[in-house]
């Protein structure tokens, strides 16, 4: 029996205050590629993405609306239920924070963190910013203003339970410095300079001015702060600690996040993690933002896209293909429609669109035996988009895939198969057809339909990468629908 290396991977789990925008599709699409990707590999995968309802803002949002807190969050939830599976985002779990069993280990956290002396009631006063759900300090606003939502925080005055972070400083700064929890560089640097430059304060866990939210298990007149318990979703989807799926896949092997909420996930998560005795993660990958003339999409700015509505317009592929191409993963990247039909006419339409096209009408008037020797295989360097993927680097990676699709079109143009017959012909069908059935296998992560399509055409069924070698042609290629429609 052949045991497969686990892979865990998890993406935040977002707000239900509002309908998911962009910047939402656009995490959950890049962990689906990676998520795909290592499932090529050979990696058994668990992919985990959900909701956050237990925040203040999803109670205010009810309240504005004239909504029940309850009702409201199973609605919101489902809106984002409904963007994963437009976008075809293939999780293995959906967790939502007001789900039992997320708020059994929740409180299970809490007391095992409590009973080691970790967590002990205090006083807080000071800022609280209600759209990040955190406390904030002096340092941390800009012109007295959360930089994130251009609001002044409420000052806060009220008795809570308080988390010895203080304690963690010298583990939390070995995680970084030498095991490498955080990528890219920049982001590790931005935390060790503030771990540097601030005191590592103790951490308030509690509220007991909020009626929404899971009840501290020793206390029900306090809930437990949402930060403490949304992040412990990351264990409770995994059925923390008897489940053999916790067993089998904790530790995380990915937390794609926002470059917002680094803090919370390579300082205070791990932190809470060495208190109750359980592995860190091992990476936490950080992404930017999708922006809009250069501003970030976010409802509290009102410039919000909904994925969904955009579904509806263009393809979901083409969605997913223009955001992993346009989008450098560690950087920002700006969106506009003008440029997502640029991309369609061009890299999808005419690269690779019209090059399953023309192979497939060449296929359909064949009537011989499709064999010949392998030639295209020498374009294609899986080596190299491999490299840029271990990087994260997909918008690299895939241009590499891009390249060899163009070689592609370029073999076509030089061996004029139209003019070829007989032997001829049918060495230069076999390359062209093993190449784009070795090119589905490769865009599968990025844009799984299109690759589902080329599949169908070809007769074949989708390898992995073990697979990616020309080999003998067995398919029944048969002529289908275009793979895109060009935009005017």
């Amino acid at each position: 029996m052949i045991i497969l290396k686990k892979f865990y991977i998890t993406t935040a789990i977002d707000y239900v205050n509002a309908k998911p925008h962009l910047g939402h599709a656009y995490e959950k699409i890049c962990a689906d590629i990676i998520a795909r990707w290592k499932r090529l590999e050979g990696f058994d995968v668990f992919f985990l993405t959900g909701t956050d309802e237990n925040a203040q803002k999803n109670k205010q949002a009810a309240e504005k609306a004239g909504i029940p807190v309850r009702k409201f969050v199973d609605q919101n939830a489902n809106f984002f239920i409904e963007m994963c599976k437009v976008l075809n985002i293939s999780y293995d779990e959906f967790i939502r924070t007001t789900e039992e069993r997320h708020i059994k280990v929740s409180q299970q956290i809490f007391q095992k963190i409590f009973d080691k002396g970790d967590i002990y009631k205090g006083k807080y006063e000071g800022l609280y910013c209600t759209g990040c759900e955190a406390f904030k300090t002096e340092k941390d606003l800009v012109n007295g203003r959360c930089p994130e939502h251009k609001e002044k925080p409420k000052f806060i005055s009220e008795e809570s339970y308080f988390f010895k972070l203080s304690k963690y400083k010298a583990y939390i700064l070995d995680l970084i410095k030498n095991k490498g929890l955080i990528f890219p560089k920049s982001k590790e640097n931005e935390i060790l300079q503030r771990l540097n430059e601030e005191e590592l304060k103790d951490l308030c866990v509690s509220r007991n001015s909020l009626e929404w939210g899971i009840n501290v298990p020793f206390d029900k007149t306090h809930t437990i702060y949402v930060w403490m318990d949304a992040l412990v979703n990351y264990i409770s989807a995994i059925g923390y600690t008897n489940d053999p799926k916790f067993k089998k896949y904790w530790p995380a092997d990915m937390h794609i996040i926002g470059k917002g909420i680094n803090w919370f996930h390579t300082v205070i998560w791990p932190a809470i993690l060495k208190s109750a005795d359980i592995e860190p993660p091992k990476l936490v990958p950080i992404h930017g933002y999708i922006t809009i003339n250069g501003k970030k999409i976010s409802k509290s700015l009102g410039n919000v896209i909904d994925p969904v509505e955009l579904v509806k317009k263009y393809p979901a592929d083409t969605i997913r293909y223009y955001l992993a191409k346009v989008v450098p993963y560690i950087d920002d990247g700006d969106f506009s429609e003008k440029s997502l039909k640029e991309r369609i006419n061009g890299e999808l339409v005419s690269d690779l669109g019209n090059l399953v096209n023309r192979v497939l009408t060449l296929s359909d008037k064949f009537s011989g035996k499709i064999e010949g020797t392998p030639e295209l295989d020498k374009k294609l360097d899986f080596q190299k988009i491999q490299k840029k993927m271990d990087k994260l680097e997909l918008h690299h990676a895939l241009e590499e895939i891009w390249q060899f699709v163009r070689e592609c079109n370029k073999y076509v143009n030089e061996k004029e198969p139209w003019k070829l017959e007989g032997k001829e012909l049918s060495h230069v069908l076999y390359n062209l057809l093993e190449a784009l059935r070795v090119t589905s296998i490769l865009i599968h992560p990025f844009i799984p339909t299109t690759s589902e399509k080329i599949n169908q055409q070809l007769g074949t069924k989708l390898g992995t990468f073990k697979d990616l070698k020309f080999k003998e042609f067995k398919g029944k290629p048969k002529k289908g629908e275009l793979l895109f429609e060009k935009v005017q």
